[in-house]
């Protein structure tokens, strides 16, 4: 039996871990973590209280202790303004891999080890196991629709030894009988979909908040003009949608294919494979992390370039201790500078890293 914090979001998935830690014999504690409040008064939906409501409400259900543990001032330092940041400086941040890392298995893991808890439990659909070298290993979750190890990829051992992740194990609708079973109040509610918990806030609403809108030329690759933009930070490469350029041929789209920062520019192209800038097969990924054995050798492994991509098979080569060189076999759409690439041996994550550089 372990002594295990839940972080509960006041959702169906992390409701049901916490039951079936209390079902496998655990001490189980909740805690809501308040990160974001809104005060400042962005446009859309910040739905904080009513999740605390249902965190409290499911809390209740099981009958174990709840705690409402307050870390907005570290969520506004480690994750919006590297958010801001990052959109800022021209490339395109990933909050939710950030999260993970830094808040939830951050300071959040911080917290419950210092009040002596063994596990920090969450609601995340992926699977860790334990290895002969006393190590944690993270599995890809058991349901392929809804398989959140990408968002754990910059995670470290410490971070992942100290992690469960019960509901990994199941596919949707068991974790919903989960829920049903307590009769629990999450049991039917709808999964969320917004930035890492601020909510129903539209990511363009959210950055124009706190960069003023910086208008240029939206271009073609010889430069000719095609119309304006509103600031670079509002668009993201590959984007096909939201420039406001007009496609003149049949069949064909402008999609985005370089920002240039020097010139306040923002470049399109044609959406096809012949498109210079729009496909790689090489990149530069640094800030890596890695959950059981370094990258100091070249390897065969499978990246996801992004959430919701398919594995793609590429050469691993590295660089020095905090670089590595991907190769892939097929060149990519739309690479990113600052999202995140993870890593992958079968259905094991091995860690992953930030886009750095793209070619």
């Amino acid at each position: 039996m372990a002594k295990v914090l839940v972080g509960l979001s006041g959702g169906v998935d992390s409701s049901a871990a916490a039951a079936l830690l209390i079902e496998q014999g655990h001490e189980v504690t909740g805690a809501f973590m308040k990160n974001w409040i809104n005060a400042e008064g962005l446009p859309g939906d910040c739905p904080w209280e009513r999740d605390l409501d249902d965190a409290l409400a499911v809390a209740r259900k099981l009958g174990i202790e709840f705690r409402v543990i307050d870390l907005i001032d570290q969520y506004k330092a480690r994750i919006v303004d590297y958010l801001v940041e990052g959109y800022r400086s021209g490339v395109t941040p990933n909050p939710d891999v950030w999260c993970n890392r830094e808040m939830k298995f951050g300071v959040f893991l911080d917290y419950a080890l210092e009040q002596g808890f063994e596990r920090v439990a969450t609601g995340h659909y992926a699977r860790r196991r334990d290895l002969a070298t006393g190590q944690a290993a993270i599995l890809k979750g058991a349901d392929p629709n809804k398989d959140q190890s990408y968002f754990l990829s910059l995670m470290t051992q410490r971070q992942a030894s100290h992690a469960w992740f019960p509901v990994g194990e199941l596919l949707k609708p068991a974790v919903r009988e989960v829920a049903r079973r307590h009769d629990l109040p999450t049991a039917g509610k709808k999964d969320s979909q917004g930035i890492c918990f601020i909510g129903e806030i539209k990511m363009r609403d959210f950055i124009r908040h706190y960069i003023p809108d910086s208008p240029g030329d939206i271009v073609d690759a010889s430069g000719k003009k095609l119309g304006r933009h509103d600031g670079l930070h509002l668009y993201t490469l590959g984007q096909r949608k939201g420039h406001g350029v007009a496609s003149p041929r049949d069949g064909m789209a402008y999609v985005v294919v370089a920002k240039d920062l020097e010139n306040n520019r923002l470049i399109l192209g044609w959406d096809e494979a012949s498109t210079p800038g729009l496909y790689s097969n090489r990149s530069v990924i640094g800030t890596l992390s890695t959950l059981n054995e370094p990258f100091d050798l070249a390897r065969r492994i499978e990246v996801l370039p992004r959430y919701r991509a398919k594995p793609e098979p590429c050469r691993l080569v590295p660089i020095d201790g905090d670089r590595v060189e991907l190769h892939f076999d097929k060149p990519q759409r739309a690479l990113a500078l600052g999202q995140i690439a993870a890593f992958y041996e079968g259905g094991r994550l091995l860690g992953g890293g930030v886009f750095q550089e793209i070619g």
